[in-house]
């Protein structure tokens, strides 16, 4: 059996809990390999299965590693739950409203985050699609040549996916943000029909394999800009080079933080330093001031510290460390673009 499987297992009947519904894609992805493509539950209990629509029944049965059954009906399925005696069923947390009220009439539901707590640690099967991905988005982006460009935002945002695309990347991981100007101040700006102005941001990410990359570079012309930058510049180096196992995620948020906030910027930092990646593009832990979650090898985070000055601009730099003894950056494309 799937160790992912297994150790699911082995946590519901430490709860006494006899079966654990996922509905989320990326997460029966994870436990399966097979995606669904438009709804599917997957019941973890003692002889696993999937229920799989009537369209998906060819890609799931081609895929899983799960047995699968067709998707008739929720009567059938919790008939079936309840002939296997479950009492307890186990749900995730994200699970729609309306999907839970057709089954709490039969089952005393409890929410768990088992499979987030698996997919924190990446195997390293998992740390290399990343790789894949980030190595696709990084050479795009210097195929890119965006200091050479005269295009609009958007143009430059649509030039940016198709590069990934054609590197080898299945999508991009997240709507592509190409800013500039006072609108680089917006984290999660929209790029616009018009003309590249100072500084540009790019925050970018390709998909390889389903796994998911993370960059951020700022592009800054003048003095000031260029003193903003290099002091997020040293919020991120200095961050990444703490991490360790064993330390809390919210420790390695304040170091950041913190440098930030010496020069005088603390309140124009207005997010968390990191989050993890893999199928997703957001996943837990991350380093942020309420995480306390204890660093562990096989994680994979990112660090993007920014400084954002309202109707006038902002800096971000992100990169993605996977953590052994230390923090790795994954990929090796400079922080200073030139």
């Amino acid at each position: 059996m799937d160790v992912h499987v297994d150790n699911i297992l082995k946590d519901l009947e430490k709860d006494d809990i006899q079966a654990y519904m996922l509905t989320q894609f990326t997460n029966i992805e994870y436990i399966s390999d097979y995606r669904p493509t438009s709804f599917a539950f997957c019941i973890l209990k003692e002889e696993p299965v999937i229920y799989a629509s009537k369209m998906d029944m060819e890609i799931a049965n081609r895929n899983s590693t799960i047995d699968v059954r067709e998707y008739e009906s929720m009567e059938m399925m919790i008939g079936d739950l309840k002939k296997e005696g479950v009492k307890i069923l186990a749900i995730e947390p994200e699970l729609a409203f309306g999907t839970y009220e057709k089954f709490r009439d039969d089952f005393s539901i409890v929410s768990k985050k088992y499979i987030d707590k698996q997919r924190m640690i990446k195997s390293p099967q998992e740390i290399e699609n990343i790789q894949k991905a980030t190595d696709i988005a990084q050479k795009s982006f210097l195929e890119l040549d965006i200091l050479n460009r005269n295009d609009s935002e958007s143009v430059v945002a649509f030039d940016l996916v198709k590069l990934m695309i054609e590197n080898g990347a299945s999508k991009e991981s997240f709507d592509t943000i190409v800013t500039s100007g006072a609108n680089s101040s917006l984290p999660h700006a929209v790029p616009e029909h018009k003309s590249l102005e100072q500084p540009i941001l790019v925050d970018w990410g390709a998909i390889c394999n389903g796994y998911c990359s993370d960059n951020t570079r700022t592009m800054v012309y003048t003095e000031f800009q260029h003193e903003i930058w290099d002091i997020v510049a040293e919020a991120h180096d200095k961050a990444i080079k703490v991490i360790r196992p064993g330390l809390k995620c919210c420790e390695v948020d304040k170091v950041a933080r913190d440098i930030i906030s010496e020069y005088g910027y603390g309140e124009r930092f207005i997010h968390s330093t990191g989050h993890s990646l893999g199928l997703d593009i957001h996943e837990t832990p991350g380093f942020s001031v309420r995480d306390e979650t204890v660093v562990e090898k096989g994680m994979v985070i990112t660090v993007e510290p920014g400084i954002y000055l309202e109707g006038e601009f902002g800096v971000r730099l992100e990169d993605t460390v996977s953590i052994e003894k230390r923090a790795s950056v994954i990929g090796g494309l400079p922080l200073n673009i030139d």
